[in-house]
């Protein structure tokens, strides 16, 4: 019994008569020199794509961080995270205010408070506190009293 045809032998691989590349050379592309041309086309598109986007990015960033009525600038918000970091520190320390029961936000220097507290002290202290605060501009109280 002889084997079927094309099992257990080892063939050469077919050769084109114009040009023959072996399989270790040939790449996802077909062949090297193709691959080349391919991958040096894709990198110039990616710089192109690259050099663009860094323009469009320097004109949103001259313009990315003024502030509008409802958006703040960049050194408002850091303004404001310190003020609020600054209120809540002051609520920590206080022996009436329970930190964890009053919520604390900051827009362009306005503090607003909320959550519950168990008396009224409590939330006037709390207002009285935010007033102290430098750089608070105004407080809003919507603390409610259980």
């Amino acid at each position: 019994m002889g084997r079927p045809a094309g099992i257990g032998k080892a063939r050469a691989p077919e050769r084109n008569s114009e040009i023959f590349i072996p399989a270790a050379n040939r790449g996802p592309f077909g062949d090297t020199k193709e691959a080349m041309n391919s991958l040096k086309t894709s990198l110039k598109i990616c710089t192109l794509v690259a050099i663009c986007g860094s323009g469009f990015g320097l004109v949103t960033l001259s313009t990315g961080c003024a502030a509008t009525a409802t958006k703040e600038s960049t050194g408002e918000y850091v303004d404001d995270a310190t003020i609020t970091a600054k209120v809540k520190a002051a609520f920590v320390k206080d022996e009436v205010v329970k930190a964890f029961d009053v919520s604390v936000e900051t827009f362009k220097g306005n503090v607003q408070l909320s959550g519950f507290v168990d008396t009224a002290e409590e939330k006037a202290r709390a207002v009285q506190i935010a007033r102290g605060i430098d750089g608070v501009r105004d407080v809003q109280n919507k603390i409610t009293v259980k």
